[in-house]
């Protein structure tokens, strides 16, 4: 028998209770790597299945290799005959069991056996396609935004019949156009898209009742990892092959549900045993990884959530040092501070993580350790000065600093598209050689060229050379990005931009030190700095590397030191979820997730004054930070006496200041949405509208914090 003797008792219990539904809320750090591994290795031991019956899905193609690779080794270690039949057919990705599902069965659902697999990029082309066929302009409906709704749709199972009766608005309505014209495509193709993977494997299963029995019976034992993380249609799929047997183990842990915005649904994981009747819980509590002060500062956060199925993990560790909260002056202070700890205690850098809310958190970041020359590498993203938006702004710029830029007009000639294709720029060269000037400086002279799209180009060139000369730093990005369309070109409500747009305000905040100079001095001593940044950043990355990340990517990771930064009000938890309860909850399972990465010291930072968007903000300590009991944390901090109510969870709500007296058509400044106009207002809510990056907020009154202008 496979040996389950170095197993804690809830855990050797959920590798044992083989029949019947099985729920195991696995806390951080309880080892539920282990319970799945042993779990399938157990039932194959004991012959109660062969790896044909076994369903096991993970979440990604590297912990299915894995969990392999560790079921072989156990069962060859306990020199059982499983382990000459651990193949294990059915352990997978959720997409690669539709692909196997498809490949036999596909021709039911209308697919040839030798169907493609379209990525992202093949998607958005299929998506350009359509919107072509229908004349519909991408300039006035972002193909990125219209194929982030179709995915959405087929996460919840929507057809494109359906999605005509659920569409609602000018834009909604235009997917509904889209959606059948864009399924049409692909079945002319004989191709389909990551997310039909899934619903087609679903349309099968449903429509096929033979096909759908012989899965039922063949899978009589069905274990799904990561369960907070399904979405509606792959909870579907579940649901239809579970059916027969009920031997379905969901491994999971809802406070560590954090991708609502990819689709995941909590009430999966939460409704479970609603679902599958007689089902038995247990809970994984024991953790391996924190210490007791890490475990107890993370239970005191997690617990204020409503939606949770309750547990509270603790260790066999030592108690640990004390938690950190260090209270910065400004966000340099912040990266000044935390490359002093690291240097001073001369701790490896491959055992400390950074953690960030948002991607653009990571640029004074970077600097601090590029101006300490400690080595850093981003997971999950880009170095901030390498990020394609950053590229395209600084490339105007760097423009029309320097006209003979070749390099520079090249790559935003195009950017956003103006239908200006390499024959035309071909052509703008051969011209300007003719008046031996660059094609940047012919871009600058009166004279008229002789391609619309070409003497459009220039015009905005030439204005962006005007203004460069009579706006201040801040102000001159700002147009910048406004009269290229390039804010206009990012504005199409998905995450992945908005992220974009967070990087540009960034952008501004390292040219806001040079708003005082004349305007060329300033563009000049700001692409000077950039170009050094870029310049030290670039250099080959060291094996032994601090690691940056945003929270969403350190999940299943851990640290001995974790840095969490800029735990503020409106930063973490953000704005965009200060007046969503669902919304809150999940910031908060994001700060448990933070917590609990750390193995033996955390600290958590905030500032006093933060430069962001190109504004100075002072916001209030996180609500999560004053979570923590006092007993557990040591202040550092300018005046520690300021934090008489720490620890208690209403203390964020001090700072709020009382409204002036607003009517509708005020225009007003809001800390992070910028300049507004008020549009609708009663005694609790105010309705601002911020213009095109932000669109119409509905925010409560006692908590807006607005300025009127």
């Amino acid at each position: 028998m496979i040996d389950l003797s170095h197993l804690n008792p809830q855990q050797k219990e959920a590798v044992e209770t083989t029949e019947g539904p099985l729920l195991v809320l696995a806390g951080a750090g309880s080892g539920k790597t282990s319970v799945l591994t042993h779990r399938i290795a157990f039932i194959l031991d004991a012959g109660l299945a062969g790896p044909t019956n076994i369903l096991a899905v993970t979440f990604t193609n590297k912990a299915a290799g894995e969990m392999k690779e560790r079921v072989a080794r156990l069962l060859e270690d306990n020199d059982s005959e499983g382990a000459q039949m651990t193949s294990l057919p059915w352990m997978g990705t959720f997409h690669s069991i539709g692909v196997k599902l498809l490949k036999i069965y596909g021709e039911h659902v209308g697919l040839d056996r030798t169907f493609s697999i379209y990525d992202s990029s093949d998607q958005l082309s299929a998506v350009k396609e359509a919107m072509d066929r229908l004349k519909i302009p991408t300039k006035d409906f972002n193909p990125r935004a219209i194929q982030n709704y179709i995915s959405s749709a087929k996460n919840q199972l929507i057809t494109p019949i359906d999605y005509e009766s659920f569409a609602q608005g000018y834009f909604a309505q235009t997917v509904a156009e889209i959606y059948p014209v864009y399924q049409k495509i692909l079945k002319e193709n004989n191709a389909v898209d990551f997310d039909d993977l899934i619903m087609l494997s679903i349309k099968l299963l449903e429509e096929n009742k033979k096909i759908l029995e012989k899965f039922q019976n063949d899978f009589k034992y069905i274990l799904v990892d990561e369960y907070q993380d399904t979405n509606h249609a792959q909870y579907r799929m579940i649901k239809l092959l579970a059916a027969v047997h009920k031997n379905i183990c969901a491994v999971g842990d809802d406070d560590q549900s954090i991708y609502s915005f990819r689709g995941a649904t909590i009430q999966n994981i939460l409704n479970f045993e609603k679902d599958y009747t007689n089902c038995k819980v247990i809970k994984l509590e024991q953790n391996y990884r924190s210490t007791k002060k890490i475990l107890e500062a993370s239970y005191q956060v997690i617990s204020k959530n409503r939606a949770r199925k309750d547990k509270k993990l603790w260790t066999k560790n030592d108690d640990g040092e004390k938690i950190i909260v260090y209270t910065a002056s400004d966000e340099e202070d912040e990266g000044r501070w935390i490359v002093k700890q690291i240097e001073q205690n001369e701790i490896d850098f491959n055992d400390v993580a950074l953690l960030y809310r948002t991607n653009a958190q990571s640029r004074s970041l970077e600097e601090a350790f590029i101006n300490a020359g400690i080595p850093y590498r981003i997971i999950g993203g880009v170095r901030f000065y390498e990020r394609k938006e950053i590229k395209d702004v600084l490339a105007y710029m760097k423009l029309i600093y320097n006209p003979k830029d070749n390099k520079n007009l090249e790559r935003i000639i195009n950017v956003p598209r103006r239908g200006i294709g390499a024959k035309t720029v071909e052509e703008l060269k051969m011209e300007a050689a003719s008046k031996n000037l660059s094609p940047g400086e012919f871009c600058l002279t009166e004279g008229e060229l002789r391609n619309s799209k070409l003497e459009n180009f220039a015009n905005t060139v030439k204005d962006l050379k005007k203004q460069s000369s009579e706006m201040n730093i801040v102000d001159f990005i700002n147009y910048i990005i406004e009269r290229s369309g390039y804010l206009e070109m990012l504005d199409d409500g998905t995450l992945e931009n908005q992220s974009r747009i967070e990087n540009i305000r960034e952008l501004i905040t390292v040219a806001a030190k040079f708003i005082d100079e004349e305007p060329l001095v300033a563009l000049e001593l700001f692409l000077d700095e950039v170009s050094l940044l870029e310049g030290a950043a670039s250099k080959e990355e060291n094996e032994d590397s601090v690691t940056l990340m945003t929270i969403h990517s350190a999940k299943g990771l851990e640290f001995k030191n974790v840095y969490v930064v800029g735990m503020e009000e409106n930063l973490f938890p953000h704005s965009n979820t200060m007046f969503d309860d669902k919304e809150l909850e999940e910031e908060r399972r994001l700060a448990y997730v933070a917590i609990t990465r750390a193995k033996e010291r955390l600290h958590l930072t905030h500032t006093l004054n933060r430069k962001y968007f190109g504004s100075v903000h002072a916001n209030p300590p996180s609500r999560f930070l004053t979570d923590i009991p006092e007993e557990l944390v040591e202040l550092i901090a300018p005046d520690v006496s300021s934090y008489s109510s720490w620890g208690s969870s209403e203390s964020h709500t001090d700072t709020f200041n009382e409204n002036v007296d607003l009517e509708i058509g005020d225009r007003v400044k809001h800390e992070y949405f910028g300049i507004g106009t008020v549009k609708n207002m009663d005694s609790e809510m105010i309705e601002v509208d911020f213009g095109a990056v932000y669109g119409v907020k509905e925010l409560m009154l006692e908590y807006a914090r607005l300025e009127k202008l």
